[in-house]
C-alpha cells in the first residue's frame, strides 16, 4: 500500500476521498448485515463466531433486509445504552449521521467507533483492528467534511494510512476472515475503480473467496461491476443479492441503475423500460429512507422515464 500514500499521490487521493465517504457508509453499516440464528447472532463466521448484541443486531436487520432507517435508529439508540463495548453499534450511528448530513453526530460516533476499537483490541484482536480502522476512516471523513477537500486532505491521508495499518494487523491476525475480506474488499474495490494504477481483479477476487454474509459480497461486485462499464456481470450480482434480501429498496435501486446503463449503451427501449419499474420498486418504500436519498432516486427515475420517451419517438 505504500506507494497509494506517496505525495505525488496525495491529489488523487483528495478526489478519491469524497466519492469514498458515502459508500464506505454504507459499507460501515453493512459490515453485520446477514444474521443466521443458529450462530448467536455472528453474521459472518461458522467457526469461533463472535455475540453481538441484540439491539445492534436488529438495527443491521432493519437496514439492510429491510433497507429500514427508521427502525435501524431506533435500535441504535437502544444499542448505544445497552451495548455500549460493541463497536458496530456506534460505527452505525456515525454513517447513519452522515447520511443525514448531521456533522456533530458524526464526529461524535467517529470518535467513539474509534475508542471502542481499540478498547477491543485487548480481547479480541481482529475485531479489535478492524473497527479500529472504520474509527479512523470516519474521522478522517469527519475532517473532509468540516474542513473541506484541500484543507483537510493532509489529516485524511494520515487517518487513511491508519486505516490500512490496522486492516493489515488484522489480516496478519486471519487472513481469511469473512468479516475483514468483506470491509477490504469493498475499499480495495473503491480504490481500484477510482484510481487508474490499480487493479479491481484482486478485490473482486477477495469479496467471491472469502467475504461473508454472500449477499454483502455480491452487492459489492455488482457495484465495482456497474463502475467498471460491466453490466451484464453486474446485472448478474444484483440479482443474487435480491435472491436473499429481496425487501431492500437500495438493491431495487442499484439494479435500477444498472438496468439504466446497459440500455444506454444499447439504445434499448426494453432495458430502460426495466429500469423505471425498478426505480418504482425502490419507491414503494420511500418512507423508510433518507430524504436525500428518496430525492435522488426520483430524479434518476424521471431522468430515465425521459430517455424512454426520447427512444420511443
Amino acid at each position: 500500500m505504500n506507494k497509494l500514500f506517496s505525495p505525488q499521490k496525495s491529489i488523487g487521493f483528495v478526489k478519491l476521498s469524497q466519492q469514498v465517504q458515502a459508500t464506505f457508509a454504507t459499507v460501515i453499516i453493512a459490515l453485520n448485515l446477514w444474521v443466521n440464528p443458529s450462530l448467536a447472532g455472528d453474521p459472518f463466521r461458522t467457526n469461533e463466531p463472535r455475540n453481538i448484541g441484540d439491539n445492534t443486531e436488529a438495527a443491521f436487520k432493519a437496514i439492510f433486509q429491510q433497507g429500514d432507517y427508521l427502525a435501524a435508529e431506533s435500535y441504535l439508540q437502544k444499542a448505544i445504552s445497552t451495548e455500549p463495548n460493541e463497536p458496530l453499534a456506534y460505527a452505525m450511528k456515525a454513517s447513519l449521521a452522515y447520511v443525514n448530513k448531521d456533522l456533530g453526530t458524526l464526529e461524535t460516533y467517529s470518535k467513539k467507533t474509534l475508542e471502542a476499537g481499540q478498547k477491543l483490541i485487548a480481547t479480541d484482536k481482529l475485531r479489535g483492528n478492524i473497527y479500529t480502522a472504520v474509527g479512523h476512516f470516519f474521522e478522517g471523513g469527519s475532517i473532509i467534511t468540516r474542513e473541506g477537500t484541500l484543507k483537510g486532505a493532509p489529516q485524511a491521508l494520515t487517518r487513511l494510512r491508519q486505516v490500512y495499518q490496522h486492516l493489515d494487523r488484522a489480516e496478519a491476525i486471519a487472513p481469511q476472515d469473512p468479516e475483514l475480506n468483506l470491509l477490504k474488499g469493498y475499499m480495495d474495490l473503491m480504490l481500484s475503480v477510482n484510481l487508474p494504477f490499480a487493479n479491481p481483479d484482486d478485490a473482486i477476487a477477495r469479496l467471491k473467496a472469502n467475504a461473508a454474509p454472500k449477499y454483502l459480497a455480491d452487492r459489492g461486485i455488482a457495484l465495482a461491476y456497474r463502475d467498471l462499464k460491466q453490466y451484464s456481470q453486474a446485472l448478474e450480482y444484483v440479482n443474487s443479492a435480491l435472491k436473499t434480501t429481496s425487501d431492500n429498496p437500495e438493491l431495487y435501486y442499484l439494479k435500477a441503475q444498472i438496468l439504466r446503463k446497459q440500455g444506454q449503451k444499447a439504445k434499448s427501449q426494453s432495458l430502460i423500460q426495466e429500469a423505471v419499474v425498478n426505480f418504482d420498486k425502490a419507491l414503494t418504500k420511500r418512507s423508510q429512507l433518507p430524504a436525500d436519498l428518496v430525492r435522488q432516486i426520483e430524479r434518476e427515475r424521471n431522468n430515465t422515464f425521459n430517455q424512454l420517451n426520447n427512444l420511443g419517438g
